[in-house]
């Protein structure tokens, strides 16, 4: 979405792109190995970056971070770093469908949902916390951590500063760890602002915690997935460590290290682009909420992320997953809209659907709800003329019953 700001700047600095500096090459050094440690300048511009997205109320160590070819590598990473085979972690729900690929399919690590409900707008409470925990013991199953994606995926919410309580004292409890995934911590784009684990951390005195750790991906904040580019940071040396050792297997290439070290080592572009971004996604996803109150669809309330949680659980045949599925079918082949079920994202209760706002045009916006709103009217007419239907037919048998009740009568006094 802010494609042109990146643009601008490259073409303000094409010995980014041209691999030079100062106006000498820099091919050949770029070219031959490296250290498998990650470019200096790279690690210190990206630690620069990640302070300032969370206001510089926290510091973060270059050398506490490793680099990965992506987050999904660096979860995948941590999985190995921290749990055995068959060992789970906690994730509340809903969360991102690919941590069933990306936590499971290699590591053999188990998922055990934190059921979260809309209720409370999907908080995470210390009932079930300790209810996940219960039933991952039942099953002989050791947790090793737990998971969050903060702000969420698919929520689009940020965590209160009591749910990063509530976690932290948690894990310190079990001694188990946690992992913060933080990919989205450059989106916050209204109030509450977005508090990381690490000032949580430092606000209960406990920064140095070896336990926790964050995962962190310039895909989101950056707008640049191809690029894969990835990080964990943590306090744990033994997990420093082996994370690193484990990254020779999905390297960042030191060209996309150079060029985002001069990228992001330029302030005056960062601070301009978190803004600016931040404020087109408050308009897009306005025009979003906007367009489904129009056809009387409500959304979660939401302040991150490149989506909203929609629900459109009044939509549904019955308050089941088949009816679900049914209706993603219908608003993918009929509205040519393409959404996520819940389902998918493992919520409990059926009829919410991930809507993203971020990856398309203003003008593909508004065809969409224009093309959601007539279906929606389609369904409702539908729906009434069934109601109608039903209401006649009653009517009828009733009427009926009348009549034969009275000529049963009448038979009866002759």
């Amino acid at each position: 979405m802010s494609f042109d700001l990146l643009e601008t700047w490259l073409a303000k600095n094409p010995e980014a792109v041209g691999c030079k500096r100062d106006g000498q090459s820099i091919f050949r050094e770029l070219a031959l190995f490296q250290d498998y440690h990650g470019l200096p300048a790279f690690k210190k511009a990206l630690v620069d970056f990640m302070a300032e997205i969370r206001g510089n109320k926290v510091s973060f160590e270059p050398n506490n971070i490793v680099l990965t070819a992506g987050a999904t590598s660096a979860n995948e990473t941590l999985m190995f770093c921290l749990a055995e085979h068959g060992d789970a972690f906690l994730l509340p729900t809903p969360y991102y469908p690919g941590f069933d690929r990306d936590l499971k399919w290699r590591t053999g690590v188990q998922i055990v949902p934190i059921h979260c409900t809309s209720s409370n707008c999907f908080r995470i409470t210390a009932s079930a916390i300790e209810e996940a925990y219960q039933q991952a013991q039942k099953k002989n199953l050791t947790v090793k951590g737990i998971l969050i994606t903060n702000p969420s995926n698919p929520l689009g919410t940020t965590m209160t500063r009591p749910e990063l309580n509530l976690l932290i004292n948690f894990i310190t409890d079990k001694q188990i760890h946690l992992i913060s995934d933080e990919i989205y911590s450059g989106t916050v784009f209204n109030s509450p602002s977005f508090i990381s684990i690490m000032e949580a951390l430092k606000d209960m005195n406990m920064e140095k915690n070896n336990r926790v750790h964050i995962v962190y991906s310039l895909s989101k904040d950056l707008g640049l997935p191809g690029f894969r580019v990835g990080a964990i940071y943590s306090n744990d040396p033994t997990v420093v460590s082996a994370a690193m050792k484990m990254s020779s297997f999905g390297l960042v290439s030191s060209q996309t290290q150079y060029l985002l070290s001069v990228m992001l080592s330029d302030k005056k572009f960062r601070n301009h682009y978190i803004v600016k971004n931040q404020n087109r996604l408050l308009k897009r996803q306005r025009k979003l909420v906007s367009g489904l109150e129009k056809s009387g669809i409500r959304c979660l309330k939401s302040n991150a992320g490149l989506f909203c949680w929609v629900d459109m659980r009044h939509l549904l045949n019955s308050d089941t997953f088949e009816a679900e599925m049914e209706l993603w079918e219908r608003i993918i082949y009929d509205v040519k809209l393409n959404i996520s079920p819940g389902s998918s994202c493992h919520c409990n209760e059926p009829g919410w659907f991930r809507v993203c706002f971020a990856n398309m045009s203003e003008d593909a916006l508004e065809l969409a709800m224009q093309r959601l709103k007539s279906f929606v009217g389609s369904i409702k007419k539908h729906n009434h003329q069934e109601s109608e239907k039903l209401r006649k037919e009653s009517h009828i048998g009733k009427w009926i019953f009348r009549l034969s009740f009275q000529s049963f009568n009448e038979q009866d006094q002759r």
